[in-house]
C-alpha cells in the first residue's frame, strides 16, 4: 500500500494548541481521507498528548478512527524536524504528501528546502506577530499555502494543485522579482533594515 503523509508542526517555543485542535476535527480528517492521505504525525508540542487524547480522534493506539488514518505524533524532537518532513516526500513506496506547519521561519525555511506542498497557518494571538505577513508575501510568491485555522480543509486542496506549481527555494534572485522586494527585502523590513 502506498503511504501518503501528512506533517503537522505547532513548533516549540511558543503554544499554538488551536492548529492541532483545528487538526484534529472530523472535517480535516475527512479531506484528509477524501485526498488519499494514510498517516497524520504530529509534532504537538507539551500539552498535545492530553489534547489528543481529548480529542477522540483515536480510538486504538496508531489509528485514526473511523477515518482509517494512522495518528502519531511526539512533544519536541531534539535533532530537528528535517527527518519528519522528508517523510512527506515522494518515495518507492510514499506518494507526496504535504506539511502543516506554524509560522515560524526556521519551520518555514526547513519544509521549502525539501520542496513538499507546504500549508503555513499564522498564529495570530503573538504579540508583535510578523507570522501573518510572512505567510501573506510567501504565498503571494508561490512558495506555500497561507492557511486559517478556520478552513484547514480548503487549505489541504489547495496544496492537491500548488503541489503541481511549486517553486523553487531558494528563490532566483537573478531575475526580477514581481513584488520588488523578494524574501529578503520583506526579512529586512521585519527586521528594521531600511535603505
Amino acid at each position: 500500500m502506498v503511504q501518503k503523509v501528512c506533517f503537522v508542526t505547532i513548533g516549540a517555543t511558543a503554544a499554538f494548541d488551536q492548529l492541532l485542535k483545528a487538526i484534529l476535527t472530523a472535517r480535516f480528517l475527512q479531506a484528509l481521507q477524501a485526498l488519499g492521505y494514510t498517516s497524520l504525525r504530529l509534532q504537538y508540542g507539551k500539552n498535545g498528548s492530553k489534547i489528543l487524547d481529548e480529542s477522540g480522534i483515536v480510538d486504538e493506539p496508531g489509528k485514526g478512527a473511523q477515518y482509517g488514518i494512522e495518528v502519531s505524533g511526539f512533544d519536541f524532537n531534539t535533532k530537528g524536524l528535517g527527518q519528519e518532513m522528508w517523510v512527506t516526500k515522494a518515495g518507492e513506496d510514499r506518494a507526496e504528501g504535504v506539511v502543516i506547519s506554524h509560522a515560524g521561519s526556521g519551520s518555514i525555511l526547513d519544509a521549502l528546502r525539501i520542496r513538499v506542498p507546504l500549508i503555513v497557518v499564522p498564529n495570530t494571538s503573538l504579540l508583535h506577530n510578523h507570522q501573518v505577513e510572512l505567510a501573506e508575501e510567501l504565498s503571494k510568491q508561490g512558495f506555500l499555502i497561507h492557511g486559517h485555522l478556520d478552513d484547514l480543509p480548503k487549505a489541504l486542496r489547495e496544496s492537491e494543485v500548488h503541489r503541481k506549481k511549486l517553486q523553487a527555494w531558494p528563490p532566483n534572485n537573478r531575475g526580477a522579482d514581481p513584488s520588488g522586494r523578494g524574501l529578503a527585502g520583506v526579512m529586512d523590513e521585519e527586521m528594521g533594515f531600511y535603505d
